[in-house]
């Protein structure tokens, strides 16, 4: 019997699918594997770790999986992509796929057909092809440039609109809740370690914009709804490229982001609808290990 693996190799976490032709037989769960963010020992860390795990549960060895195919953030550069591939026959010699990460969303979503997938978590990107196979992008340029709408774009806009809320007066629920979070006692030590080098890991603070907007915070609420029509704007670019006529190519999400946040969710497809009518959107966010697993089949 062939085994596959298919693996979402994400910023803060990874994700495995391990299956042989027809069925999926275990999934696992490790930490960020983005060799661009956390580093090659990080990455090799965590790929191992849900690679064995997932191999554990399945009852097989590694060395047993015939294909593998790994969508990444940064995986179309030719060293991203040599460095995963060499990290991963340190533990498997099985056959290697590396991808970016919206090739795995769009395949989990759509299959070979057209569509656009709209991915949000620690990063974002917006990523369609059409019905002859020709394809478009926006976004996705890296944190420190682009990636609008994202777990870490959320997070360092919440810094700044905490001290922007400071320098006019207010007070928020959010600041408590974030200096609590990085158990920070001030907003003098919330700028240093806002500044400090490594950054912090900004992408973690989205639950608790999360928690501040349920309990209407309003600069959380408005954080949220400023991804959303980023999102939605980055998806509208990509619809516009293609070029296509109503009814238009399907809308799909996926990420942490759409996932966890009713109100991005909501306000992405009204703002879609608004500026497509007869759009056909995807409610349920597509699991991009599940594309990596199908192209796995495939190779």
């Amino acid at each position: 019997m062939s085994f596959y693996l298919g693996i979402d190799g994400g910023g803060t976490k990874t994700r495995c699918a391990l299956g042989n032709q027809t069925t999926m037989l275990a999934t696992s769960v490790s930490g960020g594997s983005n060799v661009v963010r956390m580093g090659e020992a990080q990455a090799r860390e965590a790929l191992h770790t849900a690679i064995r795990q997932s191999c554990a549960d399945a009852k097989i060895s590694p060395a047993e999986i015939r294909a593998i195919c790994i969508g990444a953030a940064g995986a179309a550069r030719p060293e991203t992509a040599a460095m995963v591939r060499r990290i991963l026959a340190e533990i498997t010699p099985a056959a290697i796929e590396v991808v970016g990460d919206m090739v795995i969303a769009l395949e989990a979503a759509f299959g070979s057909g057209p569509g656009v997938i709209a991915i949000a978590g620690t990063g974002s990107i917006v990523w369609g092809r059409d019905a002859s196979g020709r394809t478009a992008r926006a976004g996705g340029w890296g944190f420190a440039i682009s990636d609008e709408g994202s777990g870490d774009w959320i997070g360092r806009r919440a810094i700044s609109a905490i001290l922007h809320a400071h320098d006019e007066g207010e007070t928020t629920l959010l600041a408590d809740l974030v200096l609590d979070a990085w158990n920070l006692t001030n907003l003098d030590e919330l700028v240093q370690k806002a500044n400090s080098l490594p950054p912090p890991e900004f992408p973690r603070l989205f639950p608790v914009i999360l928690r501040a907007a349920e309990q209407s915070d309003s600069v959380a609420r408005s954080l949220l709804t400023d991804a959303a029509r980023c999102l939605s704007d980055l998806t509208a670019t990509v619809i516009r490229r293609l070029a296509v006529q109503p009814p238009y190519v399907p809308v799909a999400t996926t990420g942490s982001v759409f996932r966890q946040s009713n109100d991005v969710r909501n306000v992405f497809y009204n703002r879609l609808r608004e500026a497509f009518p007869r759009i056909e959107i995807h409610p349920n966010p597509a699991a991009p290990v599940e594309g990596a697993l199908a192209r796995a089949r495939r190779m």
